[in-house]
């Protein structure tokens, strides 16, 4: 996958500054909060930023977090990160084209399948009905 490459500044003028919080400065939305915590139709959720299409909702789930669930992403759209911060151990989760922060995985999700939950700001999404 080819990587985009921009300044902040670039950053900046595309995106909303909800957007821009959440992407860049690796913010995160207020649980319940978001456009797609209860979406559960059929289609791709596609990063805000960029784009590339990270999620098949196929693989959405209803968490109870706050925040989208998926229990699993395309392979090699996202990309994972050691996150300390805030007191707590995470693994983080951007998008593998722009860098862009989608929000956390862990090792809580549906044990009928991966096992995995990927705990995504709706923000940081756009979504695709097919």
């Amino acid at each position: 996958m080819d990587k985009i490459n921009k300044t902040e500044e670039e950053w900046k003028k595309e995106l909303s500054p909800d957007e821009y919080r959440i992407l860049r400065q690796k913010g995160t939305e207020i649980p319940f909060s978001g456009e797609y915590d209860k979406t559960f139709e059929s289609g791709m959720y596609k990063c805000a930023a960029c784009g590339a299409e990270l999620f098949d909702s196929t693989h959405k789930y209803d968490s109870g977090c706050g925040w989208p669930a998926f229990d699993e992403a395309i392979p090699g759209t996202v990309e994972f990160h050691e996150d300390n911060t805030l007191g707590m151990s995470r693994v983080e989760i951007t998008c593998a084209k722009c860098g862009g922060h989608l929000g956390h995985v862990f090792p809580d999700g549906p044990k009928n399948t991966t096992g995995k939950r990927f705990c995504v700001n709706s923000r940081s999404l756009k979504f695709k009905k097919s």
